[in-house]
Order: C-alpha cells, then structure tokens, then sequence
C-alpha cells in the first residue's frame, strides 16, 4: 500500500509546507473508516454535563425583565428622578407626588410612585449617569439627604 502522505503531495503542492502533526491527519483522514477509531458525541456531552454544575455555581442571576409599567414610564421616572437629585433642598417624595399627579393617569399613580422611590432609594454611584446627573449634583443629593 502506498504512504497515505503521499496521495496527498497532487493536493497540496510543495509550496504549502505541512506540519508533520498534519501530515499524520490527513494520512488518519486517509485510512477506510473501519480503521480508524470511533468518536463518539457523548463522550463530550458526558464531559459537559458534569462541569455543568460547576459553571451554573459560578453564574450570576439574570436580572428580572423590567415590569411593562417601568417601560411606560421609563422616561417620566428618569426625568423625575434628575429632577428630585438636582433639587436636595425639597422633600423627595413632596416632588414626586406633585409631578406623578401632574403627568400620571390616576389609575397609575400609585405604582408609578412607588417605582420612582424604589429607584430612588437604589441609586448609587454606579448609576446616577443613567439619570442624566454629573457626579457633583449626585454628591450634594448624598450630602443633604444623609446617604
């Protein structure tokens, strides 16, 4: 039987110069399949599914999708939100209640308050960019209202 790394040299020309690791596996491609060893898928499914648990352990949990009011109203609670922060002298949840009543439906009002102060009460150094505020206006909102 001729060298199977010869039926490959009309394939490759001798300009391409072959590692002799993929000389071996063109010449292993080369052999009739009975020859050569089974791969398996399962063996890398076994694989998986026992490092599984281990990679689920070190995810963390996806945070819940946002409520279809917090998207309704996912611009009035940022406008309110600067609004409030740029304001520290006034009471927050005074200036809450009197925007919520001017732009909210009654039937809203409520849960859209609350949505505002749980934001509110949330908010930290790692988002108050998300309110449209400079680092400054959020530092004098934390040293008035004792944050």
């Amino acid at each position: 039987m001729a060298d199977p790394r010869s039926a490959r040299a009309d394939i490759f020309p001798s300009y391409i110069p072959l590692s002799a690791d993929s000389q071996d596996i063109l010449a292993y491609v080369d052999q009739p399949a009975q020859a050569r060893k089974p791969v398996g898928y399962l063996w890398g499914y076994e694989r998986s599914t026992q490092e599984y648990p281990a990679i689920k352990q070190d995810l963390a949990e996806p945070e819940p999708e946002p409520e279809p009011l917090r998207l309704a109203w996912r611009d009035f609670i940022k406008l309110t939100i600067h609004a409030v922060v740029q304001h520290p002298e006034h009471d927050p949840l005074s200036s809450i209640q009197q925007r919520v009543t001017e732009r909210v439906p009654k039937r809203e009002q409520s849960s859209v308050q609350a949505l505002i102060v749980e934001e509110l009460r949330r908010m930290h150094e790692g988002v108050f960019a998300r309110y449209g505020l400079r680092p400054s206006e959020y530092a004098q909102w934390e040293a008035v209202r004792g944050h």
